[in-house]
């Protein structure tokens, strides 16, 4: 399992803001984090799961670089 964070996730939705981004993992459907680390304060989420989301949700704000 390959293992992102916030920034990560902004990055892979094409370089939207971190507040931005922080909204959407927020919303219904969007995958549950894997865990928490730093005492609970960053989540990290599993990167194929994010990949789905994005191509089947935002597939116009995808990395291209992937």
């Amino acid at each position: 399992m390959r293992l992102v964070a916030l920034a990560d996730v902004a990055a892979m939705l094409g370089g939207v803001s971190r507040t931005r981004t922080t909204e959407i993992v927020r919303r219904p459907g969007f995958p549950e984090p894997v865990d928490t680390v730093g005492n609970g304060r960053m989540r990290i989420w599993d990167r194929d799961a994010v990949e789905a989301w994005i191509r089947e949700n935002r597939p116009s704000q995808r990395d291209e670089s992937e």
